[in-house]
């Protein structure tokens, strides 16, 4: 049976924790996939999503590609306030969102020239303004993708 709290990879890279979850989750748990993640939900998804993709791709102007073929074979989307366990990046989106993830230790530094975003790359987390592009630009992504490759997270196998 799905977790009610979670969609995507069973062993993601990164997993971005929001508080809110979508429509259609449990259809979309059993074959994850953007797209009907898009059209099943308001713009406001498309955004994360987008988001998501572009943070998590590789390859950092094939993100549409990416985001239409392995995002959610590689990443996922958790709505509980607790980090799993493993070997990924935890990103945390929103200060309310932190908010619940009490006693969540770590020693996240903001990160220059990105506007509200803290990393701790001991702990892999990534703290950030709720993703929205008003909050985090196309500079800002750069920013947090220059921080995540110099922490070794695109050149690492993917399963």
């Amino acid at each position: 049976m799905p977790d009610a709290d979670y969609l995507g990879a069973a062993r993601p890279s990164l997993i971005l924790y929001l508080p809110h979850r979508p429509n259609g989750l449990e259809r979309l748990q059993q074959y994850p996939d953007a797209a009907e993640l898009i059209a099943a939900n308001s713009n406001h998804w498309r955004k994360i999503v987008n988001l998501l993709a572009k943070v998590a791709c590789p390859m950092t102007q094939e993100w549409r590609h990416y985001r239409d073929t392995s995002l959610f074979q590689e990443n996922a989307l958790s709505f509980a306030p607790a980090l799993a366990n493993g070997e990924c990046w935890h990103w945390i989106g929103g200060k309310d969102n932190l908010l619940r993830f009490t006693g969540l230790q770590h020693r996240a530094r903001l990160l220059g020239g990105a506007p509200g975003v803290s990393v701790d790359a001991e702990r892999r987390l990534l703290l950030t303004p709720y993703p929205d592009y008003r909050q985090l630009s196309n500079a800002v992504v750069a920013q947090l993708r220059l921080s995540l490759e110099e922490q070794g997270f695109y050149g690492r196998a993917r399963s």
